[in-house]
């Protein structure tokens, strides 16, 4: 048994060796690895990088090619087996897509690609927002407030402050979404000024909000429904009489003036035959 696996062990070692050697015993490139020279994927805009390219073996010249996505950056070609350097610089956020390498030589077929590795762009926050759908409120309500930073790389933590007094535990934001909380109007206390603070794994980057403050709504007295009602029955009153009299007194009163003229025609008429 132990003999067999010896002998499978073997087998392996100089298949692999065969793949590796062509007959004239130029040897293929092992895949590259592509690295960050400064160490780090962490990039702020207009920083400049640098990657290295590398295959630990393989007969050379190399040819190494770099790309972003499928579209082709640069291509360097080395003599021997040292590193291919190239040197990007971050102009936006579009230029923190996924990168490879490829190495290629003569005896390669189709060349070796690397690993790809993804930049982390780390944008400093905007001023962020803080906002309520109502700025009055009263005892006994509850209200909320949001807070918004519209750019800065994420994830965004949010602090909420009465005055300078934390009234919140941080609230870390995975996505562009506003943090929200949720207050209770107890007192008039509680009508003091608000802000928010935000800030994000950027250095030395932190930002409070404009300052926010609820009024007080004022209440309705209850005789204010009971007045506007009695001024609309008396406005409905001053129409009903003068359509009564527009319809009724006046027709009426002409009626008796003509009763009376007929009443006293004949002795008119009477009086002017004799």
């Amino acid at each position: 048994m132990f003999f067999l696996t010896v002998l499978l062990f073997s087998y392996l070692q100089m298949s692999q060796k065969i793949q590796k050697t062509t007959a004239n015993g130029k040897e293929m490139l092992s895949n590259p690895m592509l690295i960050p020279v400064q160490g780090t994927l962490n990039v702020v805009i207009n920083q400049n990088v640098s990657l290295s390219c590398h295959s630990d073996s393989g007969t050379p010249p190399v040819r190494y090619t770099l790309f972003k996505h499928s579209q082709k950056i640069s291509t360097l070609n080395r003599p021997d087996l040292t590193p291919g350097l190239f040197n990007l610089t971050i102009n936006s956020a579009s230029d923190v897509g996924e990168y490879k390498c490829k190495a290629e030589n003569n005896i390669s077929s189709g060349g070796k690609y690397s690993k790809s590795l993804n930049f982390t762009l780390k944008e400093p926050i905007s001023k962020p927002v803080l906002s309520s759908p109502t700025s009055q409120a009263k005892e006994g309500q509850n209200v909320t407030l949001s807070c918004l930073s519209e750019n800065g790389s994420l994830p965004i933590t949010y602090m909420f402050f009465k005055g300078r007094q934390s009234i919140s535990p941080p609230v870390k934001m995975q996505k562009r979404e506003a943090a929200v909380i949720f207050l209770f109007i107890n007192s008039s206390s509680d009508f003091g000024t608000y802000k928010c603070r935000a800030e994000n794994s950027f250095r030395n980057n932190t930002k409070y909000s404009n300052s926010f403050n609820f009024t007080l709504a004022e209440e309705r007295s209850h005789s204010q429904p009971l007045i506007i009602s009695l001024v609309l029955i008396l406005l409905l009153f001053i129409i009903g009489f003068a359509l009564a009299i527009q319809f009724f007194i006046i027709p009426s009163y002409k009626a008796s003036e003509l009763f009376e003229c007929l009443f006293h025609f004949p002795e008119v008429l009477i009086y002017v035959v004799t």
